[in-house]
């Protein structure tokens, strides 16, 4: 009889985690700069980084100790933020991996995913363009477990929801290239899929309903319970969702991660919110606007 091999999954939007360094490349890039409008220093990119390093590892104790085997990130502007965050922190003890590629988002921001590769072996990573406008691609990653089992995974961070009716136009595009991602995964013969992501919408809307043709939302029996990864206007909205196909459905299981020192007080409405880097222009040292959210699943 094949004993349970628990594959652990974390997402998180960790926004707007760029380098200190003013390389022109973009509005945000020279915004987040010593002499830019944020004055974004090492020492403040330092600390960012092992607020990261501290959460994932708070993740770990609050699950038995085991480290996510797979860390989605989405907001982070490229591979140097990644092997900061890998060899400045604690992190760099963990045996993580990584995988990124430059993508064409205006903001100069991608996805990218750290494993670890004690228990899982890489067989295949790219990017997936969404469109012909400038936007994150989605990442599509393909493993090997110890165990001998395929898992392939995609981290989103679709479009947002700014500018009205061509922003949702853009972000049903992505859910289309997703679908399109997964059927062809499924006619590979990888049935152990996993989506997981910043979507920038809530399960209830009709348009993840072709997606959920193919996956299961683990994320809609969370929504439904007034769960949230993000507060918006004192509401809490879940937009960071995770998708399994239904092979994996039963033996799955996803949370909002809870972690203390991600809130501060919400002085606008009632209760906690997520503790951000900023507020509005002012520093205030906080990680993210979202909260990270997991999944378990059993293999």
């Amino acid at each position: 009889m094949k004993m349970i091999f628990v594959i652990f999954i974390m997402f998180w939007n960790v926004e707007n985690f760029f380098d200190y360094f003013d390389s022109g490349t973009s509005a945000s890039d020279t915004e987040f700069s010593p002499a830019g409008d944020r004055h974004w220093t090492k020492r403040r990119f330092n600390i960012k980084c092992s607020a990261v390093a501290k959460t994932v590892y708070h993740i770990a104790d609050a699950n038995g100790g085991h480290m996510p085997d797979i860390i989605g990130l989405a907001e982070v502007e490229n591979a140097f933020v990644l092997r900061a965050l890998l060899s400045s922190t604690n992190l760099k003890k963990a045996g993580y991996r990584i995988v990124h590629f430059e993508g064409p988002d205006s903001r100069g921001i991608d996805v990218a995913l750290l494993y670890r590769s004690k228990t899982l072996t890489l067989n295949e990573a790219r990017p997936c363009r969404v469109g012909d406008f400038p936007t994150r691609d989605i990442l599509l990653v393909k493993f090997v477990t110890t165990e001998g089992d395929s898992l392939a995974v995609t981290v989103n961070h679709h479009p947002s929801k700014y500018g009205g009716g061509v922003s949702s136009g853009r972000r049903e595009r992505a859910v289309r290239r997703l679908c399109e991602l997964t059927d062809s995964l499924a006619a590979g013969g990888w049935t152990n899929q996993v989506a997981v992501g910043d979507f920038n919408d809530t399960p209830e809307q009709p348009l993840y309903d072709s997606l959920e043709r193919r996956m299961v939302n683990m994320s809609e029996a969370l929504s439904e319970k007034g769960e949230g990864s993000i507060k918006f206007n004192g509401h809490w909205e879940l937009i960071d969702q995770c998708f399994v196909s239904p092979a994996l459905a039963g033996k799955s299981r996803m949370q909002i991660a809870s972690v203390p020192f991600l809130s501060v007080e919400d002085r606008g409405h009632s209760g906690l919110k997520p503790f951000r880097t900023y507020s509005g222009p002012r520093y205030t040292g906080g990680v993210s606007d979202h909260y990270p959210v997991t999944v378990c699943i059993d293999f």
